[in-house]
């Protein structure tokens, strides 16, 4: 591939990105982060079986296993972010409706 063609895939692959990001509402940081990282992950695949010495390899190595990290990370706060906004059950009536103070043991006797 000639580098004006590489050029042109990683323009349109940021726009792509960007629009999909910026379409979902209410996205978190966490999720432009991980396609970040999932770009890294892809380049160091696709780039392993043209490594030439110890060195590239161990590199490769390294950003694959640092980007899988940030990626598994990411979804692991974003799910407990998205957790916080979950609708919580409602209590039966009575309990914790702030009506009255929950009764200590062995008090008012």
């Amino acid at each position: 591939m000639s580098t004006i063609t590489e050029i042109a895939i990683l323009v349109l692959a940021a726009f792509v990105g960007f629009e999909v990001i910026s379409k979902v509402p209410n996205t978190p940081l966490m999720s432009g982060t991980n396609a970040i990282h999932g770009i890294v992950v892809l380049g160091g695949l696709l780039l392993m079986h043209e490594a030439r010495g110890v060195l590239e390899h161990a590199l490769l190595v390294i950003a694959i296993t640092f980007g899988t990290i940030n990626i598994v990370g990411g979804f692991v706060v974003t799910d407990r972010m998205l957790g916080m906004f979950k609708r919580k059950p409602d209590l039966p009536s009575g309990e914790g409706d702030g009506s009255r103070p929950p009764q200590i043991e062995g008090e008012g006797k």
